[in-house]
């Protein structure tokens, strides 16, 4: 039974991610949310009470998608920098991957107040947490010069943040020429030396 409800509610969010991106969060309705995973009304409400209940849903989905994609990659690398190199890659191909649903989370909360700024604040503390553990780290092997890596930190997830909204909301710049302009800048930042950010970029 679990498992036939983690199907289910699946297919919600599944159909939600389209009707979403097609309508927008404001205009999309509930019953073409039901129509579109195939199930009943009382199986959506059972798992998403209202509209609201199912967006925090799809945003909780893909900060747990790219968490996990930032952690199985960086762990496969011994040194600390160039975790901090991989993170930039990976959360640049997630969002390109997965422009729904980065669209939903980025732009399509306007309206729901200081419910969702709490939840982008969660969000980005997370994420900023990952990215200054791993820039302490190599300040402490010695890679990097001595840096605040906390204020670096919130510093990088403004900058991730600014090209990827920009991107959802034009389709410019295209992420994979923002990729190494990003990678650079990011990585100029923290006083990564110019060879090492040279041998990076042809990766």
């Amino acid at each position: 039974m679990t498992k036939l409800s983690d199907e289910t509610r699946s297919k919600i969010l599944d159909a939600a991610t389209d009707v979403f991106a097609e309508k927008g969060f404001h205009d999309a309705r509930m019953d073409e949310i039901v129509e579109a995973s195939q199930t009943s009304k009382g199986g959506v409400y059972h798992h998403f009470p209202s509209k609201n209940y199912i967006f925090f849903a799809l945003i909780d989905k893909f900060a747990a998608l790219l968490e996990k994609r930032l952690r199985v990659a960086m762990e496969k690398e011994e040194h600390a920098l160039k975790r901090v190199d991989v993170a930039i890659s990976i959360c640049m191909q997630t969002f390109q991957q997965h422009q729904a649903l980065a669209k939903i989370a980025l732009v399509q909360a306007v309206g729901l107040g200081e419910a969702f700024e709490t939840k982008r604040r969660e969000i980005n503390d997370r994420f900023a947490e990952i990215i200054q553990e791993n820039i302490e780290a190599s300040i402490a092997d010695g890679s990097i010069p001595e840096i605040d890596a906390e204020v670096t930190a919130r510093a990088w997830i403004g900058a991730l943040n600014e090209v990827i909204l920009r991107w959802v909301y034009s389709g410019s710049p295209d992420l994979d020429r923002a990729a190494p302009a990003l990678r650079i800048f990011l990585l100029r930042s923290i006083g990564v030396p110019e060879e090492k950010i040279e041998i990076f970029n042809q990766k």
